[in-house]
């Protein structure tokens, strides 16, 4: 049962196909593998055994495989909706909440084969630096249970680290699928926006936020992408979506940078940071470099604050008292903000985009830290100060990831190589926009050829 719990999503798909091991069994022995270790985690807020088993065995009476994950075990993250199981939103308003519809990257997950075993924990509406709420949490980090998993998709990130799941559903916003990545030493990909397409977001030309995936190796993530990938004609962005993969040859060009020139990084994670530079020049060219990113803070500060203003105002002025601290500080960052200054961040904002863009016509790919930080107590709720310099704002220790979903490029988080006594550290891969084959190929290469791969936690 045990070695189930570590094979990949991959691997399992295809054992399960071949008949040489049953859907049944790989549920039952990942939901032992909740029951044994979630007590003490809490990566998940529901677990739906019995509708997984109904699915498993659907799977199992099969003339032939429904789709490329049939039969595999998959958490959802509980902000996406998912039909006939309750999906709280990390937020006590919405306890009983059982959705009517699946979301569409619910619903393409389920049509590929995959069985839902429950939601994994976030915090409220997906906005905290711990994952917790007042449903549950937090989620404890499986390397030292005392440490925080990261937020928002730390349920998720500890799911797959632990073997619960081998694959798991998040989302990211400001760098929510990959500060948990980095964190609990698991990979994961932010698409380009619109790759996976939300039909119903209510701003279609939204590009900050992204549905994404984690999980152990990379293989698994292509998979993923490759089920919920297609456009949709209720979403803008997925439609405007255009490959730009271009096949890598001969050894790769890497710009690397451990701040973009702005955002504020600790002394440890800079030495991380630089030995992950010195292993990966071991397989590419690398060269010091940055897209000018001058006032992306500020202008992400202001799009974000704008953004969840819209988004959950009405919630602030009818239940106020219902809400956890932090979400009532981000609704409230963005409720002063005039229609001028959201139009001159945009303006930054297209002008660091291009400046990206510049970047990219000398540099196959750009790789940054995964995380400001290494992972600290859950008693803390935030992080106020990197290195005794205060933060001007509990969200810009996430400057390292939310300047890259600014400009909407695609990226892979993978763990670095480390020691037994090394807290897991990972390291953002990036590529223009439509490159996520690409991204994939290259990560496969260095996690082969250099070890930047899942460590399995001490539990």
């Amino acid at each position: 049962m045990t070695s189930i719990c570590e094979l990949p999503a991959t691997t399992l798909a295809r054992a399960i196909a071949k008949g040489e091991l049953s859907s049944r069994d790989a549920v039952e022995a990942h939901l032992a593998r909740i029951a044994d270790r979630d007590p003490q985690l809490a990566a998940f807020v529901t677990v739906d055994a019995e509708a997984a088993r109904r699915a498993a065995e659907i799977c199992d009476g099969a003339s032939a495989p429904v789709g490329p994950l049939h039969g595999v075990p998959v958490g959802i993250k509980d902000l996406t909706d998912t039909a006939g199981l309750a999906t709280t939103y990390g937020s006590v308003l919405f306890r009983d909440h059982v959705p009517a519809e699946d979301d569409l990257v619910v619903a393409r997950l389920r049509r590929a084969g995959a069985v839902i075993l429950g939601k994994t924990n976030t915090p409220e509406f997906g906005f905290g630096a711990i994952c917790t709420n007042k449903l549950c949490g937090p989620t404890r980090n499986p390397v030292d249970t005392a440490l925080t998993s990261g937020g928002s998709s730390g349920g998720s990130a500890v799911a797959v680290a632990t073997g619960m799941v081998p694959l798991a559903h998040g989302t990211d916003f400001g760098g929510s699928v990959r500060t948990p990545a980095s964190f609990c030493d698991v990979a994961s990909i932010r698409p380009t926006p619109g790759r996976i397409p939300s039909p119903r977001r209510p701003l279609g030309w939204d590009t900050l936020a992204t549905h994404g995936f984690l999980a152990r190796v990379v293989d698994d993530l292509e998979l993923a992408l490759s089920i919920c990938g297609s456009g949709d004609a209720n979403d803008p962005l997925s439609i405007g979506v255009a490959s730009e993969d271009q096949p890598l040859t001969g050894r790769p060009r890497i710009a690397v940078t451990p701040d973009f020139g702005v955002a504020p990084v600790s002394r440890e994670v800079r030495a991380r940071f630089a030995a992950a530079c010195d292993m990966l020049a071991g397989v590419a060219d690398v060269v010091a470099s940055s897209p000018d990113c001058s006032g992306a803070i500020e202008t992400f500060r202001t799009l974000r604050a704008a953004h969840i203003a819209n988004s959950y105002g009405d919630l602030l002025r009818i239940r106020r008292a219902e809400l956890t601290p932090t979400l009532i500080w981000n609704i409230e960052a963005g409720t002063s903000l005039s229609a001028e200054d959201y139009l001159n961040a945009e303006r930054r904002r297209t002008a660091i985009y291009r400046s990206f863009r510049e970047l990219f016509t000398g540099f196959d790919f750009l790789v940054a830290p995964a995380a400001s930080v290494f992972p600290w107590p859950n008693e803390i709720s935030d992080v106020t100060a990197i290195d005794g310099t205060a933060l001007e704002t509990p969200i810009d220790y996430l400057a390292v990831t939310f300047i890259v979903s600014l400009v909407g490029f695609p990226v892979l988080t993978l763990p670095v190589r480390r020691e037994a006594n090394e807290l897991p550290f990972g390291i953002q891969i990036i590529a223009p926009p439509g490159s996520e084959s690409r991204l994939f190929a290259f990560g496969r290469a260095i996690e082969n050829e250099l070890g930047f791969s899942h460590r399995r936690p001490p539990l």
